[in-house]
């Protein structure tokens, strides 16, 4: 898997999905300032990265969770992932909302989704999971059962951690911040004292740039 991890932050940071500038941080939703910024729906507009995600995606699935009977993926940023992955098992797709459509049926979840269905999630990136594990939920609360959770990106927060841990969800990442920031500093591409900023964030990303 190692070489996996390498190869995929390789790729993220060759067509340019990772924006990295400690001393120019980008605000997230949340309010954090953030020294780096990953938009992996660009993925889709790089036919052969885009491939190779969906081939190590469907091989963990394959591997992993071979009695998997529903491909689910995370609105929106991994519902192309997710429906890629669900063509390659030849599976059913669904897509989880991050809160209810506000008209018609007002559906929270896309798609057939039966009581008893094993799942396997499909999410772009992981932060501190919230949101992630929220779509885990969703899929429970259907009565559906989650196998497992697949993200191409993780940021490596002690918190999300722990939050996959206490809700019993497996995550299993592509890539990560550490395999990332070791490539990016042996290129050349981040220097030493940048290195230590990006690092100190990944520790304590509430209070960062504050």
């Amino acid at each position: 898997m190692e070489d996996v991890e390498f190869e995929v932050a390789k790729q993220l940071l060759a067509i340019d999905i990772i924006k990295i500038q400690p001393e120019v941080p980008f605000t997230w939703a949340s309010g954090w300032k953030s020294p780096i910024y990953c938009d992996n729906r660009k993925i889709l507009s790089f036919p052969e990265t885009r491939k190779f995600i969906c081939r190590q995606f469907t091989k963990i699935v394959r591997e992993k969770y071979p009695a998997a009977e529903v491909i689910a993926g995370v609105a929106t940023g991994a519902i192309a992932h997710g429906v890629l992955v669900a063509e390659a098992l030849d599976l059913p797709f669904i897509y989880i909302r991050s809160k209810p459509k506000s008209h018609g049926l007002e559906n929270l979840i896309e798609g057939d989704l039966q009581p008893g269905a094993k799942v396997v999630i499909i999410e772009d990136l992981v932060s501190t999971g919230l949101s992630s594990l929220a779509a885990a939920q969703a899929v429970k609360n259907y009565g559906a059962e989650v196998l497992g959770m697949l993200a191409i990106f993780t940021y490596n927060f002690p918190q999300a951690a722990r939050n996959f841990e206490e809700a019993g969800v497996e995550l299993t990442t592509l890539s990560n911040y550490n395999t990332l920031l070791k490539i990016a500093h042996e290129k050349g591409e981040i220097t030493d004292g940048q290195l230590t900023s990006l690092n100190n964030w990944r520790k304590n990303p509430e209070s960062w740039g504050k």
